[in-house]
């Protein structure tokens, strides 16, 4: 018994992180979410699949003891499963993804609206309910007229954003509802991004999956990749040496000080503090220059292969590494003071977008921003694999919930960052960093759990062997943009619309890593 309340048959996967599979029974679908609700967890991913040999609808749960993937298969005539939304709000959009991409749907929910279906998909076209269908040509159909909630009453009127928008962005359509500046509702339409990352996964070699995983969404290269490639590890029951360990933790938290970095500039540029974006701008090319020097890509994208890296590091290049952090510090405590001490930036940044530590809990906020929220989860210090097991980290956590409090994440965040870093130079293992990953030749299945820099990326990956050839029946990516941008509809409500943009860049969520 994992979940007090609940028993299931679980089979642990080997993989660095504690991590559990079942199969649950369609009467213990729910009851194992209650329970799950009732010891404190919480719904990391859902997905699901309607191809051969069975349909079946997942649920990944974070409990105190790690993650349980619960795996429920429908009989043959079935094409619904209870609804989670009443135990876990998060759920909703994962559901109507899930719908979209599968035919199946949640039995009784109330919002069953398209997601990713923009109206560009025919009538009955479910992208993974059967592979055969991945080769056919399909012609578009109209747009939808999606239905957005409207607000009634006096002086209430709608500002349609985007999904356009008037800079190098990704597409995502906002619908306010505001009397006057002040905004009663933001109701949010993204899935434009859509790109058919989970069908593409089928066809591609899993030995060669990982470069796709690390383009789903760019500024998490590392962190996909590192998720995809620990789930294909732990079906192959590999064990990456101690320096890929320690190099992949120093790529992830090089990845991690670069989009803070981009952050930081980028909330005092919305503040109409140009000053902060020029510093901070400044700060992260010269991180980004080092990482190319070093890993050979800016994003350092390819880097992370299935059984530990693609290339090594020179030991002149970690020493350089050592005195960059070193020297971003510095500036960064300097920058640190002047925001903290600029009236005009914490007039902006205080009880600006915020989110209470009840509400968060609720509605699943994860990540920077759930920690700025009173969420204190970090997959690192929760449940440490190597080599963070050995570094004893800081876990940056605020409660205030507002713009101010998640710039306070950040900071604190680069400053731990940096110091993990020193300490992975300081002590990097010898040997090796990388090896053969010789996968079983019978039907498997693995899962990878990284703390991202955004927040937690889940890969669950299922292998299916056809005339000897190890081929990916299914692999679900999961970013916690999908947990946050609900989130975010609630934290803009009471807020003036011109405030909308800082405190949509203090959660910098990703639309490509949610869309798929």
């Amino acid at each position: 018994m994992i979940i007090s309340g609940f028993e299931a048959e679980f089979e642990r996967l080997s993989a660095p992180v504690p991590i559990w599979h079942a199969a649950i029974t369609l009467t213990g679908w729910l009851s194992a979410a209650t329970a799950v609700r009732d010891s404190g967890g919480r719904l990391l991913a859902l997905w699901g699949s309607a191809s051969a040999p069975a349909s079946t609808v997942s649920a990944a749960y974070v409990i105190a003891d790690g993650l349980i993937w619960l795996e429920l298969r429908l009989q043959d005539d079935m094409t619904s499963y209870p609804d989670l939304v009443p135990i876990f709000p998060a759920a909703g959009r994962m559901q109507r993804a899930l719908a979209d991409l599968s035919g199946i749907r949640a039995e009784g929910a109330k919002d069953q609206r398209p997601w990713l279906n923009h109206g560009a998909w025919p009538a009955g076209h479910f992208p993974l309910a059967q592979r055969a269908e991945a080769a056919q040509t399909f012609a578009a159909e109209p747009l939808i007229d999606y239905p957005f909630v409207h607000v009634e009453g006096d002086g209430v009127h709608e500002i349609a954003v985007g999904p356009v928008h008037a800079g190098i962005i990704e597409p995502g359509h906002f619908r306010f509802s505001v009397v006057g500046e002040k905004v009663l509702r933001l109701e949010q339409r993204l899935g434009y991004t859509h790109k058919g990352i989970e069908q593409r996964m089928t066809q591609l070699d899993p030995l060669q999956a990982h470069r796709l995983a690390g383009r789903v969404s760019g500024d998490s290269t590392v962190a996909y990749a590192w998720a995809y490639c620990m789930a294909l590890e732990s079906s192959a029951g590999c064990q990456i040496t101690p320096r890929a360990a320690s190099l992949r933790a120093l790529m992830l938290e090089r990845e991690r000080v670069a989009n803070h970095l981009g952050d930081l500039g980028a909330l005092g540029n919305d503040a109409a503090f140009a000053f902060g974006l020029a510093q901070f701008s400044r700060l992260r090319e010269d991180w980004l220059r080092l990482s190319k020097q070093t890993f050979g890509h800016r994003l350092m994208m390819d880097c992370i292969a299935p059984g530990g890296l693609a290339c090594d590091v020179e030991q002149s290049l970690l020493e350089r590494l050592h005195q960059q952090c070193d020297a971003i510090e510095a500036e960064v405590q300097v920058m640190r003071s002047v925001y903290e001490e600029h009236a005009g930036l914490q007039d902006r940044f205080m009880n600006t977008g915020c989110v209470s530590p009840a509400l968060a809990a609720q509605l699943g906020l994860t990540g920077l921003a759930g920690r700025a929220s009173a969420q204190a989860w970090d997959l690192r210090s929760d449940h440490p694999w190597p080599p963070y097991e050995q570094m004893q980290l800081r876990m940056a956590t605020q409660s205030n919930g507002d713009v101010a409090a998640r710039v306070a994440v950040r900071f604190d965040e680069v400053f731990e960052s940096l110091r993990l870093i020193r300490a992975i130079v300081s002590d990097l293992p010898s040997g090796t960093v990388s090896m053969d990953v010789m996968l079983p030749q019978q039907a498997c299945r693995g899962a990878g759990w990284v703390e991202g820099w955004r927040g937690e990326v889940f890969v669950s990956v299922e292998l299916d062997s056809a005339a000897s050839v190890q081929r990916i029946r299914r692999c679900h990516l999961h970013d916690p943009s999908w947990h946050n941008w609900p989130v975010l509809e609630h934290a803009v409500i009471g807020n003036i619309v011109p405030d909308f943009p800082l405190i949509n860049k203090s959660f910098n969520l990703s639309y490509s890593g949610q869309d798929l």
